[in-house]
């Protein structure tokens, strides 16, 4: 009994709900009927924006909990970067401008939810588009907003606990 205290580990709902994000950002759909570049750029770009909507509902829930969902998706980058192939001296300096990219993404979408839904196609085709105007970014515009009205209507307990639903 005591051995099984010492090795167990607790379930840790930040992972949970990482998970969900990571499954939710990579649905093929964004790749195939949205035209959203299925490169690395590509995934990254839909990590950022799916951890901001996740971000911005739990905006109420104990900072301590969205920074470890921070702290996730870095360590997924490191990771991921490690599993490529880049080496230990070099994953830092790979790190730094997608920490400086993130950064900027999640300003721009900040920028985005306080002007509106012309903001959010303008913030989509410079982030997830490369700066390529595109009338996909106007369905990923309007997906955003229903992502958002169906994160709001989760509970937050529930969605802490990985427990998420979207569009």
């Amino acid at each position: 009994m005591i051995l099984s205290k010492l090795f167990s580990r607790k379930a840790d709902p930040a992972s949970a709900l990482y998970g969900a994000i990571v499954a939710a950002a990579r649905q093929e759909r964004f790749y195939r009927e949205w035209d959203v570049p299925d490169t690395l750029d590509g995934r990254f770009d839909m990590m950022v924006l799916h951890l901001y909507l996740v971000l911005n509902r739990l905006r109420e829930c104990p900072q301590n909990f969205r920074q470890r969902l921070t702290d996730l998706f870095f360590a997924d980058l490191d990771r991921t970067l490690r599993e490529m192939g880049v080496g230990d001296l070099s994953v830092s300096k790979k790190i730094r401008p997608m920490a400086e990219a993130y950064s900027g993404r999640l300003q721009a979408y900040v920028d985005a939810e306080k002007a509106g839904k012309n903001a959010w196609i303008g913030a989509l085709e410079r982030n997830v588009y490369g700066g390529k105007p595109t009338l996909q970014a106007k369905n990923l515009a309007e997906w955003v907003a229903q992502a958002q009205a169906t994160l709001a209507a989760q509970n937050q307990e529930n969605l802490m606990m990985g427990k998420m639903t979207l569009p």
